[in-house]
């Protein structure tokens, strides 16, 4: 791992990171990281949620005004726009993620694929919409997908179902070739990430001739993530397309290694952190090395990666705002990165997940136990707006 000796972005400029948050906003948040500090009060509260919901007590309106607010860009396309403006005047780009996922019926599917496709259409007329997204699961069957990996026999339902998810995926890179949009899949399970990765390298090579529009994800908790992103290169130049994709640390970890256990196959995840964090920041000198002939989204809530990556842009005599090579953040989460990022020319998006608050819950349920069981991410982000609270309280005081 690259050791960082100079520091080009002051990403502890709470000022900066906060300037558009009023004081009531502030506060809010803090009392929301607060709450998901504590791993037993996340877990107490899915539980009573997921009961609420099902005795049909009026939750929205509380869930609305607090998680939901913070993590969610709106309930529609439309209902983003305020928040894509606000970004937008901070230099920051919106990732539109429709955030359904976990269905099984095929209408929902087909439905969340024309969502998908309505999200590029919408990029396409936005310059501060750069990119679209979106996750396998929303428009396929987790347990199909698994069997499909599995080499277990498919039924004539099930292939004609397999089928459907690959038009579904055709239609919507097509319409991102079409358009110029650039897709991104999300990252999903490890066990069914051998058939995302077939469907992905086709799509490669029908729509990324000219430009990256297909582009993959990478989780390097994984231990073989790296050794994968560099084969998939390999397959990129020697079939003459372009190499897509966003690296990211993982967001499955609980999950995979209780499967693997349960199941008795090896766990696919790195041994330690430092592992992760080894080769989350290799494969970030691995693509500027190759920046030519790979676009990239390094996407983290990590300083050090964070400062890595600009130092090797400004070293590599890269300009900063070339358009193969963007960092990302998720919505509500490390703002004290994306808006010193912005400010110093970076380009940088937020991932800006939208839907209904019942179709959010289970994107909201991951950031409350991701925030919970990610040592220091949540007292780090109730530590930067504790140091802005503090800070504005010291500039009224001069003022007087």
């Amino acid at each position: 791992m690259q050791t960082i000796k100079t520091a080009q972005v002051d990403f502890y400029n709470t000022k900066l990171a906060f300037s558009d948050q009023s004081n009531n906003a502030l506060y809010e948040a803090y009392q929301l990281f607060k709450i998901m500090n504590n791993k037993r009060l996340v877990e107490i509260g899915e539980k009573l949620v997921n009961i609420a919901f099902a005795i049909k007590l009026p939750i929205k309106p509380i869930i609305r005004n607090t998680i939901y607010k913070h993590f969610v860009g709106g309930t529609s396309i439309t209902d983003c726009g305020k928040t894509i403006e606000r970004l937008a005047k901070r230099n920051v780009g919106s990732i539109l993620d429709y955030a359904l996922e976990g269905e099984e019926s095929e209408e929902l599917f087909e439905a969340t694929c024309r969502e998908i496709i309505r999200t590029i259409e919408y990029a396409n007329k936005s310059k501060n919409v750069p990119f679209s997204a979106f996750k396998i699961t929303g428009i396929a069957s987790l347990d199909l997908l698994t069997k499909v990996c599995s080499n277990s026999p498919l039924t004539v339902n099930e292939s004609k179902r397999f089928r459907a998810v690959e038009d579904r995926v055709e239609a919507i890179f097509k319409r991102g070739y079409e358009l110029g949009v650039p897709v991104l899949i999300d990252s999903e399970q490890t066990w069914i990430q051998p058939i995302l990765d077939d469907i992905v390298l086709k799509e490669m090579v029908k729509f990324n001739k000219e430009k990256a529009i297909v582009q993959n994800t990478y989780q390097m908790y994984r231990h073989d993530a790296l050794e994968r992103l560099k084969k998939h290169h390999r397959l990129s130049i020697e079939n003459g397309f372009k190499f897509g994709l966003k690296i990211v640390r993982g967001a499955y970890m609980e999950t995979e290694r209780e499967r693997a256990n349960e199941l008795g196959y090896p766990s696919p995840i790195q041994p330690n952190k430092a592992a992760t964090d080894r080769d989350f920041d290799d494969s970030i000198i691995y693509m500027i090395e190759n920046h030519n002939t790979i676009d990239f989204m390094v996407a983290t809530h990590n300083e050090h990666s964070s400062m890595l990556l600009t130092q090797l842009i400004d070293e590599n005599g890269i300009d900063r705002n070339y358009p193969g090579i963007y960092f990302s953040q998720l919505y509500g989460m490390s703002d004290h990165i994306t808006y010193n990022l912005a400010e110093n020319g970076y380009n940088v998006v937020k991932y800006l997940p939208y839907g209904e608050i019942k179709t959010m819950m289970p994107y909201l349920f991951r950031r409350a136990r991701e925030n919970s069981s990610i040592k220091g991410q949540t007292s780090r982000e109730l530590q930067l707006i504790k140091s802005e609270r503090n800070r504005r309280k010291k500039e009224k005081q001069g003022s007087k």
